[in-house]
């Protein structure tokens, strides 16, 4: 962050940070000294939006890429890491 502006600061420099966030800076908003938000622009919030992919389609797309075998680490490894135990008792 470029900058930061307690919430008493930040109401009296609006302009100021909207003109900071809109060539690119993000700016953070503190309480107490402790920070509470960030204020970026809405490119780079639609940017940071987009970008996030579920698990399963990371994972998937790193699987797309990489080939297990390449790890060199065995179909042993990767056959090992399932806990094949009954698991907990529930409780009804």
């Amino acid at each position: 962050m470029s900058r930061s502006y307690s919430i008493a600061e930040a109401r009296g420099n609006l302009a100021a940070i909207l003109a900071e966030v809109e060539c690119g800076g993000a700016v953070g908003i503190t309480r107490r000294g402790k920070p509470v938000a960030v204020v970026l622009s809405a490119a780079a919030y639609e940017r940071m939006s987009r970008s996030g992919l579920a698990f399963g389609e990371a994972y998937r797309a790193w699987r797309e890429r990489h080939d297990p075998e390449d790890l060199d680490l065995g179909r042993e490894f990767f056959a090992s890491l399932r806990d094949r135990s009954m698991g907990r008792e529930v409780r009804t």
